[in-house]
């Protein structure tokens, strides 16, 4: 039986007031998340993972039981969830031994219709919001070795000139931040903000994701020598350079 609560913790069916506690940003409290019920819970963590190159256009998704365990919802919500997917044309539908539910070969153009920059610019503000919260609260507190890993992604996308990884690079870095300066459940509650903003925004252009990955490295410069200010100013200017 799946927990009710979730292995992600607690999400809120339609009709109930959508929150999620988030804690180690000064102080704990409730947030809203928009709306997000468990059918929009599977539906940005399967852009996230598409997004992150875990599965692609063409794969096959793991069975809906695998993912009512993975996000701790209800299984008849997940199947419910990858139904509405597949009627949006985000998803693909086979019988037989080799079927299942496979990420549809025109995912990218189904998204791009999706494209909402109003409620993106919303999302993205509370993004900032959270990110800038974790630094002022972690600055000068966070040990050297837990931020090796960020460094080897900036190090990685530094590396790389594909479009595709790079945007998975970038999403990775976000996702690490939060689990670095917030915990596990901080890192969650990322990726529910980063998967519905890969519906919502086209990927970012590789001249954009150069500049942020600058703002990464001197993020990751000031919060080593514990200087909250200039680290704050580092994850704005990262926001600004987006919208560029």
């Amino acid at each position: 039986m799946v927990n009710a609560a979730g292995k992600f913790g607690p999400y809120n069916q339609p009709g109930s007031a959508p929150t999620t506690p988030v804690i180690g940003v000064g102080h704990a409290r409730a947030l809203p998340l928009g709306g997000q019920n468990g059918s929009d819970l599977v539906r940005s963590r399967i852009a996230l993972r598409v997004r992150l190159q875990s599965v692609r256009p063409g794969d096959r998704l793991p069975d809906a039981g695998v993912l009512a365990e993975e996000l701790g919802i209800g299984e008849i919500t997940v199947r419910r969830a990858l139904e509405g997917m597949c009627q949006d044309g985000l998803l693909d539908r086979r019988r037989g031994r080799a079927g299942g539910t496979f990420v549809a070969q025109g995912w990218d153009t189904v998204v791009a219709l999706m494209h909402d920059a109003e409620e993106a610019a919303s999302l993205d503000a509370f993004h900032l919001l959270l990110e800038c919260g974790l630094v002022a609260h972690g600055s000068g507190e966070v040990p050297a070795e837990r931020l090796d890993p960020l460094r080897a992604l900036v190090d990685d996308l530094d590396r790389t000139d594909d479009p595709a990884d790079m945007a998975e690079l970038e999403t990775r870095f976000h996702l690490a931040l939060a689990e670095a300066l917030g915990g596990a459940g901080i890192r969650e509650f990322a990726a529910d903000l980063l998967g519905r903003l890969c519906l919502l925004l086209p990927a970012p252009l590789p001249e954009a994701v150069r500049e942020q990955n600058r703002c990464h490295a001197e993020l990751l410069t000031e919060l080593g020598r514990g200087a909250t200010e200039p680290a704050v100013q580092a994850v704005k200017a990262h926001q600004r350079s987006r919208h560029r």
